[in-house]
Order: C-alpha cells, then sequence, then structure tokens
C-alpha cells in the first residue's frame, strides 16, 4: 500500500528537552490510526510537526510523496491536511454558516478585484461555496444552527462543527485530537459513529489522538503508542491491548485497555 504521510525518523527538540524522538510512522489512503500514550507523550506535538506549527530538529514529514518541511501551516492545510484541536477553536463572534464558509475560502478561484468589481466568477464561486457550506452542515445535522452563533451550541455540536470546518477544505487526511474530550458516553458512541461515518463517506486517512481507551479500540485498526517521545509499539488493538510496554507506559492502565474491548 502507497504511504499517504510518511514520518521519517522525525525528532524535535525544545532546548534540553526531546518532545519527539526518531519518530517513523506511516498512514495509508483509507486508514484510521490511532496515536496515543500517557500525558506528555508528544502526542499533540506529532500533530503540531505534521500541520507545520513546529519545525523539525531533525527528519522528514512527506505527503501524498511530498516533502513538508519549513512550509506554513497554511500551505500544508492546502494540499489536503486539515486538523481538530484538543481545545475547541472556532471563531466565536461568527454564524455557524460563516464558520464553515470561512474554511471553503482555503481554494478561492476569485482575487480581490473580482471581489471588488462583483465579478460573474465571484458570484458563481460564492454560490457553490454557500451551497457547499449547507450540504455539509446537512450530513452533520447542524443545517438549523445556520444562523447561530457558535458559542451558543452545545458542547457536542461545537466539536461537531470543529470538524465539519476542517472538512470543508477538503482534507486527504484528517488529524483529530482529543475529539472525545469532555464528552459523557452517549455522545462518545456517537462520536465514533460519525469517525466511521466520515471516512467511508469522504473517503479520506484520519489520524485520532484520544485518551479515552474505549473509543481508541473500538474504531482504529491499527495504533501507535508513544512515551516520553519514543514509539514503543505499534499493531492492531488486540495486538496493542497486550503489550507489556503499554501496561507499563500507562502506569496500571491494564485494567483500563484489558475492558476496552467490553
Amino acid at each position: 500500500m502507497d504511504s499517504l504521510l510518511q514520518l521519517n525518523h522525525c525528532t524535535i527538540r525544545f532546548g534540553g528537552l526531546t518532545a519527539v524522538s526518531d519518530l517513523c510512522l506511516e498512514i495509508g489512503p483509507g486508514e484510521l490510526v490511532g496515536l496515543i500514550g500517557p500525558n506528555g507523550a508528544g502526542k499533540t506535538t506529532v500533530f503540531n510537526l505534521v500541520t507545520g506549527v513546529y519545525q523539525l530538529t531533525s527528519g522528514e514529514v512527506r505527503f501524498c510523496n511530498e516533502r513538508l518541511n519549513g512550509l506554513k501551516p497554511y500551505t500544508i492545510t492546502s494540499r489536503g491536511i486539515a486538523r481538530t484541536f484538543q481545545n475547541i477553536r472556532l471563531f466565536s463572534s461568527l454564524t455557524v454558516f460563516d464558520n464553515v464558509r470561512a474554511a471553503c475560502n482555503l481554494h478561492l478561484k476569485h482575487g480581490v478585484r473580482d471581489a471588488l468589481l462583483r465579478s460573474k466568477s465571484f458570484v458563481v464561486e460564492e454560490e457553490l461555496i454557500a451551497k457547499k457550506t449547507m450540504e455539509l452542515l446537512q450530513i452533520f445535522g447542524l443545517e438549523r444552527f445556520r444562523e447561530t452563533m457558535c458559542k451558543s451550541l452545545s458542547y457536542g455540536d461545537q466539536r461537531r462543527l470543529e470538524i465539519v470546518r476542517a472538512l470543508a477544505t477538503n482534507p486527504k487526511l484528517l488529524l483529530l485530537d482529543e475529539p472525545a474530550a469532555g464528552m459523557n458516553p452517549v455522545e462518545k458512541s456517537s462520536l465514533m459513529k460519525l469517525i466511521d461515518m466520515i471516512q467511508e463517506r469522504f473517503q479520506i486517512s484520519v489520524l485520532l489522538v484520544e485518551h479515552d481507551m474505549r473509543v481508541v479500540m473500538g474504531i482504529c485498526r491499527r495504533i501507535c503508542v508513544l512515551d516520553y517521545g519514543l514509539k514503543i509499539a505499534e499493531g492492531p488493538p488486540e495486538v496493542i491491548r497486550q503489550n507489556p510496554k503499554v501496561v507499563e507506559a500507562y502506569l496500571g492502565g491494564d485494567a483500563q485497555i484489558r475492558s476496552s474491548n467490553a
């Protein structure tokens, strides 16, 4: 299988601290991969490396066989990598509709002159963006909130909106950073179904960082485990669940990992 994303011996240091060390990881088209580990293991740092927020100390990130090292985050997003965040980062002063529409603007073809003159190409493209925005909101059951300020949404709906906004950039790879954080068991079950639907409907790859082992073990086909920036295990859920290094890294997480399949 051809790789969509390749992390080749990636290392990042902050002063004397090595946050991620010599990490190798590949994600293929259509894969749903989990990235797990204790607090401080380097999971979100990996996301920041992939999306250009942090620059590598050494190593290489490749996407669709192109090198990403040194590129700005917006350039990387335009090439097909989108992400969500641990702490929801919506545009609180905008409506639900405008939050998604803003993301659609990443691939605009018309320029400032077209916008000022309201040229035919500008009007047509804006109509297409509005149509796409509404289609996405309908898919995720958010169309009734079109004119609602996003800060007025429930926590679960804000999480869904953040995912919708990421999908509006037309990604090939979606990075989900702890999407189940703060959710109750019912909301987590809905989230698992939502992620499965996203992958099937949009035909994209997903890299998931999540602390809830029930979520990770329930939907991921392959899991990579970090501890203090080092990859200590990689494989399918049934193998990871029994791995002694993983159990030790979670410091008593034996019961949690094993019971996640129940």
